[in-house]
């Protein structure tokens, strides 16, 4: 495929993203951090594979808030529907002259954790990524995190491999789970994420009526 056409991105992260449901801010300590710090601060489990957190405090929190914010990569979001921000993630690695952008630092909360409301902020990042003119979006996670792994594959992304004793994190070896998806993939990927996300697809009790690993091209991707 000649790519003598490409040239490098002109893009900025968004200050806003919106749809189906779910709103993603850039992280703003003063606005985001109280109600981040209550939904997910200390909660163990979750902060595991991260590089950072658990927090003792808030104050240890908003200190973490208020280094992470000011960077533009990884540039940190918010997530909420209607009520109080529940979760975090960012857009990473990003690389204009190639076209390659990474979605990461995920931490949901457990009121987020396999939500309609977290397949659609993860859905209106990667389409912004796609519609922005990136050729291709990547996941990585330590190989051990074996729900990280069944969320990439769940939403379309492809296993590449794992890098052995890629990293250290927290006095631990870290092999990394390599995931992507690329411009080709999306428009069916993008089909099916619609579908799924549709209302109709939901009971009167929030309840999907048919999983989105039932949606073509889905189903061929576990």
């Amino acid at each position: 495929m000649s790519l003598l056409e490409w040239t490098a991105l002109d893009y900025a992260p968004p200050d806003r993203i919106a749809g189906h449901g779910a709103v993603l801010e850039r992280f703003a300590p003063k606005r985001h951090a109280a109600e981040l710090f209550a939904a997910n601060g200390t909660d163990v489990e979750m902060w595991r594979y991260m590089p950072c957190g658990p927090f003792a405090d808030f104050t240890d929190y908003r200190g973490w808030a208020d280094q992470v914010a000011a960077w533009d990569d990884p540039a940190f979001y918010a997530i909420r529907a209607d009520g109080p921000w529940i979760g975090v993630a960012s857009l990473m690695r990003i690389d204009r002259g190639n076209g390659v952008i990474e979605i990461g630092n995920i931490a949901f909360s457990a009121a987020l954790k396999r939500t309609r409301l977290a397949t659609a902020a993860l859905h209106l990042m990667i389409a912004q990524a796609f519609e922005a003119g990136f050729r291709r979006v990547e996941w990585k996670c330590n190989a051990e995190n074996a729900p990280s792994r069944r969320a990439a594959l769940r939403l379309g992304f492809s296993f590449e491999g794992v890098f052995r004793q890629h990293m250290v994190v927290k006095g631990r070896n870290r092999d990394t789970a390599w995931f992507a998806m690329v411009d080709g993939d999306w428009p069916a990927i993008r089909d099916a994420h619609l579908a799924w996300l549709d209302p109709e697809n939901f009971d009167g009790d929030g309840r999907q009526r048919r999983a989105l690993g039932g949606f073509a091209p889905m189903a061929g991707r576990h």
